[in-house]
């Protein structure tokens, strides 16, 4: 939709609103995204419901996991943003999960094959050797992540053209190898680009605000020029349309350790 409110308005509502969580019901009716056709939150709760040791990295504010039907007698996620802690332990400890406060780099606090599931929507990054580490031999890791270039028409919009080695860094192609030198038999590798369309700016203030790896160090005030000339666009065209890449990784620890 086209709006009649101002560049400013529109931004000040877009900082003013909480960015905790993955909760994204703020964009409804501002922008959409489609989804992947496999389905990851539903899968996600197949693979819950057979599993009796489970643990989700980097749960953001446990949204995806709490909507599993049924969790393991084992249940633990981590998470490494303290308003997303909060979150998480809120939302997760009614449904017996234990929410852990773990730094994203850092090893994960687990004894050794403590989980024959490991889950992970988006990671940041995806350290294989933990989570060999933590699974059982013949346990599964399953994940939906971010895939190379993903919304590089916004990002390039503030950020100018970038290198192919930035574009292509997430490719699942490298997923793959990754996982199998850690010693994983990589079982499912699916890959999508899936349209996005931002109808008016304050989407895409809040969009660079909640998801901070878009723009490094993001700010209204270090990007206004760009701000206000993508506002002056979208009023005057119609809705910003990018494209998100996902890939969905299911792998298998195998007993040999690379």
């Amino acid at each position: 939709m086209t709006t009649t409110r101002t560049f400013e308005a529109l931004v000040d509502e877009a900082v003013a609103a909480p960015v905790e969580g993955w909760d994204f019901s703020w964009f409804e009716g501002r922008a959409t995204e489609e989804r992947p056709s496999w389905g990851y939150a539903r899968v996600m709760g197949e693979r819950l419901a057979h599993a009796s040791a489970a643990l989700d990295i980097q749960t953001g504010g446990g949204e995806v996991l709490a909507s599993a039907p049924a969790l393991p007698p084992l249940t633990v996620a981590t998470e490494g943003w303290p308003p997303n802690v909060a979150k998480a332990t809120a939302l997760l400890h009614p449904r017996g999960a234990v929410v852990v406060a773990c730094p994203e780099d850092a090893p994960l606090p687990f004894a050794d094959a403590a989980f024959d599931l490991v889950t992970s929507r988006h990671p940041v990054t995806t350290y294989w050797s933990e989570i060999a580490r933590v699974l059982r031999p013949g346990g599964t890791y399953f994940s939906q992540q971010v895939g190379p270039a993903s919304v590089f028409e916004l990002v390039e919009h503030f950020l100018g053209p970038q290198p192919e080695d930035v574009r292509n860094g997430r490719h699942p192609d490298r997923a793959r190898a990754a996982a199998e030198a850690a010693g994983f038999d990589v079982v499912d590798l699916r890959a999508e680009r899936l349209r996005m369309e931002f109808h008016d700016i304050g989407a895409v203030v809040h969009f660079l605000l909640k998801v901070i790896w878009m723009v490094p160090g993001f700010t209204v005030d270090r990007y206004g020029t760009e701000l206000r000339t993508l506002h002056e666009r979208i009023e005057a065209k119609g809705p910003f349309v990018a494209h998100s890449a996902r890939f969905l990784i299911e792998a298998r620890r195998t007993r040999r350790r690379a």
